[in-house]
């Protein structure tokens, strides 16, 4: 077959149309067109808003299955806390209810018991209020200076404390102001009980150690001492009333070396940031003595002049 009679023309089927760079500068420049049209005459937010509301439901549905879990899980959590913090309420409430009944029973057997002894009651100390003005200028000792001294009828050896526990002593006493030596210092030492077994000791002052602290010294290695015991005041030195809280034992040290043990305590009251506080009355402290009636004149003896002349008004009269 001669060359001349082909056909040279392509097939439909390879047919491709526009070429590809026409495609891409066609619809570059639609997509241009598109953005500055939404841009500036928001043509497209109609198109937007009805293809958010028919994909609304379809979204809702998709969401419904991870909503569903995890309402389950936090439902099951909630539910574990709710009757965690029942049976812990209910625990709670019946060692209130055991420690009511012991506190009740303990007030009657004590007053059974006071009565059988015939104790007296114990008196309640007297008290001033007074707010800590500033700390001492002295560096090497731990004490503070509270607005009441001696025209405010503070003396010196009074007891102090806060709402927490014993703070420590007045030691000066100036007309308008008074030094409170702290229970963390070295020279103060208080005469203290265990609440627990009841037995008494010495606590002196320890600043070296954090924060300041106490120290129980001349105590057995093997005496009965727990970490978390409560020390009270024990009233045997005439100052400090019996009873008030002073230090919890925070550490134990007993070593071979040594026949004592080394027993640290924290103290209850706030030694570093104490703002107001209360001044008690010592124990110790003298009372005003009551007045003395004059005694009845003795018979036989002269009488007065006074005591005459009455005589004599009352023989005229009759």
């Amino acid at each position: 077959m001669p060359l001349g009679t082909l056909d040279r023309s392509a097939p439909p089927l390879f047919n491709q149309g526009m070429s590809a760079l026409s495609k891409l500068i066609f619809f570059s420049a639609l997509a241009l067109f598109l953005m500055v049209a939404d841009a500036r005459f928001h043509i497209v937010q109609p198109v937007r808003a009805a293809i958010g509301a028919v994909l609304y439901p379809v979204q809702w549905l998709a969401l419904k299955p991870v909503q569903m879990v995890l309402g389950g899980g936090r439902y099951l959590e909630d539910l574990q806390t709710a009757q965690s913090n029942e049976s812990e309420a209910r625990k709670a409430l019946a060692l209130q209810a055991e420690r009511a009944g012991q506190s009740d029973t303990l007030a009657l057997e004590n007053a059974r018991l006071r009565s059988l002894l015939e104790l007296r009651a114990s008196k309640t100390t007297p008290s001033r209020a007074a707010e800590v003005l500033y700390d001492a200028a002295d560096p090497y000792t731990r004490k503070i200076v509270i607005d009441q001294g001696l025209t405010h009828g503070i003396v010196a050896g009074s007891p102090v404390m806060d709402e927490r526990g014993v703070l420590g002593q007045v030691t000066q006493v100036q007309p308008f102001t008074s030094e409170i030596t702290l229970v963390i210092d070295r020279d103060l030492s208080i005469p203290v009980q265990n609440t627990r077994t009841g037995a008494r000791s010495v606590a002196f002052g320890d600043a070296t150690a954090h924060g300041g602290g106490l120290e129980l010294r001349f105590m057995q290695a093997n005496s009965d001492v727990q970490e978390g015991d409560l020390l009270s005041t024990s009233g045997v030195d005439g100052v400090y009333p019996p009873g008030l809280p002073v230090a919890r034992i925070d550490r134990i040290e007993r070593r071979a070396d040594s026949a004592f043990a080394r027993i640290h305590c924290v103290p209850l009251a706030q030694v570093n940031a104490a703002r107001y506080v209360l001044v008690l009355a010592p124990t110790g402290a003298p009372t005003a003595p009551k007045p003395v009636a004059a005694p009845a004149p003795a018979s036989g003896k002269k009488k007065p002049a006074d005591a005459k002349a009455a005589d004599k008004k009352e023989g005229r009269a009759r």
